[in-house]
């Protein structure tokens, strides 16, 4: 696995350079596909009445898929290790949904003499709600007001300039984030 360390507005050390790369490649012992890279970035916020100032995102791109954990702490060695483990997590999390879908609907049961049966399972999740959305035409502005009046996390909307379907989000710091299609 490529595994990348950027520093944003600092100089990254060779010890923390190999340090990140020992636990970000340890995950790539849990699911091992190629191609596998991964991108570690560190930075260290400049308000300093924030305790946990030290922050690492650890970026995972696999085949049709992105892992992203992002973690802080006062240490940047203990941030790297905090998002290093929320990574191994979520990267089991992706693994096990990959061998569910493999093996849905079936399950191995063993009989009392030892012979093995297929059943039927059925699915853990499943959609509760659906809803109905009007994709009206506009612009980034009014749906960053759409969004503070509804009060929710995201909101999704037609673009006025693109005509195409853009997802708008609230980011944890309070910024907000675009989603929108590559075409």
């Amino acid at each position: 696995m490529q595994v990348t360390v950027i520093g944003r507005h600092m100089e990254i050390r060779d010890a923390i350079r190999s340090y990140a790369e020992e636990k970000v490649g340890r995950i790539s012992k849990i699911f091992d596909v190629e191609p596998m890279s991964a991108e570690v970035v560190l930075h260290v916020e400049k308000n300093k009445s924030i305790a946990n100032r030290d922050i690492a995102e650890i970026t995972l791109h696999l085949k049709g898929a992105v892992v992203r954990a992002e973690e802080a702490s006062s240490d940047m060695y203990a941030a790297i290790d905090l998002a290093a483990e929320k990574a191994e997590v979520q990267m089991r999390k992706y693994k096990s949904r990959i061998i569910d879908r493999r093996t849905r609907g079936t399950a191995v049961v063993k009989t009392a003499a030892g012979d093995m049966q297929l059943t039927e399972e059925e699915p853990e999740g499943s959609v509760v709600r659906t809803k109905l959305v009007d994709l009206k035409p506009m612009s980034e502005n009014e749906a960053i007001l759409q969004l503070e009046l509804l009060g929710h996390d995201f909101f999704v909307f037609r673009h006025a300039d693109t005509s195409a379907v853009n997802v708008l989000y609230r980011r944890h710091n309070g910024d907000y984030g675009l989603i929108q299609p590559s075409v």
